[in-house]
């Protein structure tokens, strides 16, 4: 077999990589500007896997909402440590806003092994009040359904969009479909695939988007 290795300038690799997906999407695509299609194909750069153009959802507004957000300078919270490590934090601060995640913190251990939750799951009811804009899980299903069931309780005007974009084999799917029913705004991707650089990559596709 033989293999070809491209010669291309480093500065180029992005755009080109973009433009292959373009090409591999072709006769899917009905408008390149579409700003869905933009967070589609962010995630299809990050993953390789361009099953994402078939089975991510978008709430109506949803973008929208997320633009406002940031704009605004509202925060994002993560579920886990690798989602916020992907994020674009210096684009983000422009406007204000910080990334936060609470998995690590000491308390949120204690909470979680005194009352039989996971850690994730405590850090997103603990950051919920750091003016948050952005909830993104990118791991953990637990983290999901606390988001979903908390941002559900909260008044309408105040609640963030969530990217609930969990991975597995244990209530990653199920609870996507729960967010996709159940809640009015969010972002996801149906079924077990999903994960932190999917995502860190939606999360940073609606910064570049706000920016625009």
């Amino acid at each position: 077999m033989t293999i070809t290795i491209r010669k291309i300038d480093p500065l180029k690799i992005e755009e080109e990589s973009f433009r292959i997906i373009s090409e591999e999407l072709d006769t899917k695509i009905e408008n390149p500007d579409d700003p869905a299609y933009k967070v589609i194909q962010r995630v299809i750069h990050a993953t390789g896997d361009f099953s994402f153009f078939d089975n991510m959802r978008f709430t109506p507004g949803a973008i929208e909402g997320a633009i406002d957000a940031i704009r605004g300078g509202k925060n994002i919270l993560t579920d886990v440590t690798m989602v916020a490590a992907g994020i674009s934090k210096g684009m983000l601060a422009q406007w204000g806003g910080r990334v936060f995640c609470n998995v690590a913190d000491k308390t949120v251990a204690e909470i979680a092994r005194k009352s039989a939750k996971t850690r994730s799951e405590v850090a997103i009811e603990k950051g919920l009040g750091e003016n948050i804009g952005i909830v993104a899980i990118g791991n953990a299903p637990t983290a999901l359904l606390e988001a979903i069931r908390l941002v559900g309780q909260m008044e309408e005007k105040k609640r963030p969009l969530i990217v609930g974009v969990p991975v597995g084999f244990v209530n990653a799917a199920e609870s996507k479909a729960l967010l996709h029913r159940d809640n009015p705004l969010h972002i996801t991707s149906l079924g077990r695939k999903g994960g932190s650089p999917v995502a860190a990559a939606i999360v940073n596709a609606l910064i570049r988007l706000a920016q625009q």
